[in-house]
């Protein structure tokens, strides 16, 4: 009986890791690595079994270019050329639309001097049926 207590405590045993401080010159290391593309921050937190809150972490804090907080807007040059040639389009249709309305105001504005001028409201008795 005392041999099965044994070993239902031997399989409650937890494997615990020990806790491991990596130095600044080895998170360095490891961030130059990530940056110059040659290791995937999910491939180093596999290799050395470090979590990927960690890593961003050190990446955060020792590079240069990402720091936390920054939103990085990735898109294929395709895209980029699609969304320039729409710009460019609305720009288009934004400055017909203007040259239209400067028309219509001119002509309002010609009917208006037209009507005192004849003494007739033209908006009003003007019917173009047949």
């Amino acid at each position: 009986m005392s041999n099965s207590k044994s070993n239902s405590k031997k399989s409650t045993k937890l494997n615990i890791r020990p806790r491991r401080i990596f130095s600044e010159q080895f998170k360095r290391e490891k961030v130059g690595q990530i940056l110059a593309g040659e290791v995937s921050i999910l491939s180093l937190s596999k290799l050395w079994d470090v979590s990927l809150n960690s890593i961003y972490k050190w990446v955060y804090k020792y590079s240069p270019d990402h720091k936390k907080g920054t939103t990085m807007v990735i898109q294929k040059d395709s895209e980029a050329t699609k969304l320039n040639e729409l710009q460019q389009k609305i720009a288009e249709l934004e400055r017909a639309i203007g040259q239209k309305q400067m028309v219509i105001d001119y002509q309002d504005k010609l009917i208006e001097i037209a009507s005192k001028e004849l003494e007739i409201d033209l908006k009003k008795s003007f019917n173009p049926g047949p």
